[in-house]
């Protein structure tokens, strides 16, 4: 069927009152997103997750939330009715303990971009952002603790990281054409490891900085002076405070030079999961004795966010530094942890 490319005119800026539509808005980033928006003065905004109610991270005042699977394309049509913006964060995925054994759900997330960017592009939405990942680079690049840090250019020549990596790959030319070929606006940000409060922090979807928090916490709580750590500690990582990646969402989809563009958004303050560990046992003022799981997934050697494309775009990056958001993060997730025990409802 064909299908005419839409007249690419100066889009109008997005007003107070204009629809803003986020999916995963259950979720840890989806949810900050829409408190992020409701503090700028929007008074529209509809999230949307499949989950449960009662199993949203954030449910902010005043927000449309709807429970709807957006995998499938009926539903995706309903989200996107009268929306002016789209951020489509919803995705089946994890920390690295989710994504290695689950490749298959993963992989079956190309269905919610698929029929998400249709359905944005049916509705007349100026703007469609995607949430992407630092997944999507090539894995070859990533083999050595002391890696350097991966530029744009370097998701090709592909060979992304098998199942989560490879849906986002393939999701980003999706958004390319959309623009490309129908003149939609589309905004693609490579996120690398986004960490804070309100966030997943137990039961095998949480990634490495809250892993470790809970981990340090239980040790305390227990009287137990040991710790696992999934490899031997040397694997190295940037991880982005949650502030700094909904600032940067915002930023990036407002940027005309960045349309079809992917882009990184991440921290590039790199550290192995040994530092990453001892920063915690400062915060939480205990040192532990670590047992290196070896057998457990670990991920790549070493991943890092070139931010030179984003200071020259945007003259920002990502910049709340790992000491400071770690401090909130386990202090949020010590509440979250006692409150558990105490036999009260918490979302993990």
């Amino acid at each position: 069927m064909e299908t005419k490319k839409r007249l690419v005119e100066k889009t109008p800026e997005t007003q107070k009152d204009d629809l803003i539509v986020i999916t995963g808005g259950g979720g840890f980033i989806g949810g900050n997103l829409a408190l992020y928006f409701k503090k700028k003065g929007f008074t529209r905004i509809r999230t949307v997750d499949k989950k449960p109610l009662y199993e949203w991270y954030l449910k902010v005042p005043g927000v449309e939330s709807l429970c709807l699977d957006v995998s499938d394309a009926d539903n995706c049509h309903r989200v996107c009715e009268g929306a002016v913006e789209v951020y489509n964060l919803a995705a089946d995925m994890g920390g690295m303990g989710f994504i290695e054994r689950f490749r298959v759900e993963c992989l079956r997330s190309i269905l919610i971009n698929t029929h998400m960017v249709e359905a944005a592009y049916q509705a007349g939405a100026r703007r469609y952002f995607y949430s992407s990942s630092a997944c999507a680079y090539n894995t070859l690049l990533q083999k050595d603790p002391n890696v350097r840090a991966l530029k744009e250019s370097d998701a090709y020549p592909a060979m992304a990281e098998r199942g989560y990596g490879w849906e986002k790959l393939v999701s980003e030319m999706f958004c390319e054409e959309y623009w490309h070929e129908r003149g939609m606006k589309t905004f693609i940000a490579r996120f690398h490891n986004v960490y804070g409060p309100h966030g997943t922090w137990d039961g095998g979807r949480e990634k490495a900085p809250a892993a470790l928090c809970r981990k340090v916490i239980q040790a305390i709580d227990t009287g137990k002076k040991d710790i696992s750590i999934w490899g031997d500690g040397h694997q190295t990582r940037s991880f982005m405070y949650i502030d700094d990646c909904v600032k940067g969402i915002d930023m990036i989809t407002h940027c005309d030079d960045l349309i079809a563009t992917p882009i990184n958004l991440g921290s590039s303050e790199l550290v192995s999961i040994n530092e990453l560990l001892s920063k915690i046992e400062k915060i939480a003022g205990v040192k532990l004795k670590r047992h290196y799981d070896l057998n457990a997934p670990k991920g790549v050697a070493g991943r890092n966010s070139d931010n030179t494309f984003i200071q020259k775009v945007l003259k920002w990056e990502p910049n709340t530094t790992l000491n400071k958001g770690l401090a909130e993060t386990y202090k949020w997730i010590g509440e979250q942890y006692h409150k558990r025990k105490e036999g009260k409802r918490v979302v993990e």
